[in-house]
């Protein structure tokens, strides 16, 4: 009997054939990008945006972002992908209702551009500021803005207008997807003035101000919670932004039930407290790196 011949091993991928696949997912890329906005048309219209401020929606974007990182796989870093999606979700929420972003520039202008730039790319306009307190009074004042403000801390007490019944709240808190080579990683809030059902409350902020505040008070209350502290005009006083588990947290109550307890018993009187915003918890991955070309 004789033998068949042996297959001969499949073709190479020819190079021309290869890029023509490229260009054709390309356009279907193109293709959907248009079919979302047609979508985006269709919902201003259902939903009379233009009514209600600010498109910007906190707890859909986390949820988002999220779902991104958790199905991205191969080669393509994930920088890349993220700052892809947060260019989609901003310019297409800026369609939706156009608003401008606020930079606080007082932290590092590259920093804080670089921020702003990588979240809310080139369309949305830029705004630039040299302190929190007029980018805060900008988006106070403006329609739906937002602002952009350092979440490391400041010279005054810049969140103290947000206490008010009515004013904008801290609503995020960026980047969302932490890791140690994020190439816009300046931990920066997000400030402006959106629906409560808008909201997403993993981590709440909350505006105390007390008395009595020293370095001893700093200390005893610093593993219970992020907090910032500012002299508040006051012969001991200090203004803090304090960061605690939020609504649907085991932890919610009773975090800021023993941060009080804590503050009194190291010293300090607490004079006031306000819920000042909420935003997603940080969502932390290791970066892997794309391979080097050969």
């Amino acid at each position: 009997m004789s033998k068949s011949p042996p297959a001969s091993p499949p073709a190479p991928p020819v190079l021309t054939d290869l890029r023509r696949e490229i260009d054709h997912i390309d356009e279907q890329v193109h293709t959907l990008l248009m079919q979302r906005a047609d979508i985006i048309d269709r919902l201003i219209s259902v939903k009379k945006t233009q009514e209600v401020g600010s498109a910007f929606r906190p707890a859909r974007e986390a949820d988002m972002m999220k779902r991104l990182v958790q199905r991205h796989r191969g080669i393509l870093p994930l920088d890349t992908v993220e700052s892809i999606w947060r260019v989609i979700i901003a310019t297409f929420t800026y369609v939706q209702a156009p608003f401008s972003v606020h930079a606080d520039l007082s932290p590092g202008e590259s920093a804080m551009r670089d921020s702003a730039r990588f979240h809310f790319g080139f369309t949305v306009p830029f705004v630039a500021h040299f302190s929190a307190a007029a980018a805060v009074e900008a988006v106070a004042k403006s329609k739906g803005d937002l602002a952009l403000v350092s979440a490391t801390g400041g010279r005054t007490p810049w969140w103290l207008p947000l206490e008010a019944t009515g004013a904008p709240k801290i609503i995020a808190r960026l980047p969302f997807v932490e890791r140690a080579d994020h190439p816009a990683a300046l931990p920066v809030f997000v400030v402006s003035r959106v629906a409560d059902d808008a909201m997403v409350t993993d981590i709440e902020m909350w505006s105390i101000r007390v008395s009595g505040w020293s370095a001893a008070v700093a200390r005893a209350v610093s593993p219970l919670a992020d907090i910032v502290a500012v002299p508040d005009g006051t012969f001991d006083g200090a203004a803090l932004l304090v960061s605690l588990p939020g609504r649907g947290s085991p932890r919610e109550t009773a975090a800021l039930d023993e941060l009080r307890v804590t503050l009194i018993s190291a010293g300090a009187s607490v004079r006031t407290t306000a819920l000042v915003g909420s935003h997603a918890a940080r969502y932390t991955v290791s970066q892997t790196p794309a391979p080097e070309a050969p």
